[in-house]
């Protein structure tokens, strides 16, 4: 029977790689952060996968943790911070697709401005994946993850005005490659990367 450890003591575990210490912080926080999301998610799906990105993240920045600061106020502020981006995402996709039918409503006849939101997304993904990886990284974390230009800058190691440079740039780039598309995929510009 494993005793029972401090958070402060798994966390130094947990910096140096230790899985079993990570087995054991899912174990104590997972069902908490479950219960936290779907309070406000009111999905089952989206709550567990929400609990999964948390970890991922912890996983993935491990050697950062520090053991002064509360570990259960660093994953519920993951968590939170989750949440308002799968917030503002179906924001977002509710005012596309009711663009979208009220487009179709004045002109019933006009089959192109009826695409598939996914459709549309993923051809706005494949433009972004042609960005070159700096620029690609400081966009991704400014319009999916709703980072601000001061926390990437941070994060990044990067001056503010480089950040602000290579998300203008990423959009230029992206505007330039849908300049053919079709309105619908140019909505989702608007929507998403304005």
């Amino acid at each position: 029977m494993k005793k029972f450890q401090a958070d402060n003591e798994l966390i130094e575990k947990l910096r140096e790689g230790d899985v079993d210490a990570f087995d054991q912080v899912y174990q104590r926080y997972a069902g908490r952060l479950y219960a936290f999301s779907m309070k406000y998610l009111k999905s089952k799906e989206e709550a567990e996968e929400l609990v999964q990105s948390v970890f991922l993240k912890v996983w993935e920045n491990q050697k950062k943790l520090k053991k002064e600061t509360s570990f259960k106020s660093y994953l519920f502020t993951i968590a939170y911070n989750e949440i308002c981006n799968i917030f503002r995402s179906r924001k977002y996709q509710q005012d596309f697709l009711t663009h979208l039918g009220n487009k179709s409503t004045e002109a019933s006849g006009e089959t192109e401005e009826q695409i598939d939101f996914v459709f549309v997304k993923e051809q706005v993904d494949q433009i972004v994946d042609h960005l070159p990886e700096k620029y690609k990284t400081v966009f991704l974390k400014s319009r999916k993850e709703g980072k601000s230009t001061r926390e990437i800058s941070d994060e990044l190691k990067l001056s503010k005005g480089t950040v602000d440079n290579y998300i203008s740039e990423s959009l230029k780039f992206i505007r330039t490659n849908l300049k053919d598309r079709n309105f619908s995929t140019l909505l989702y510009l608007s929507l998403f990367f304005a």
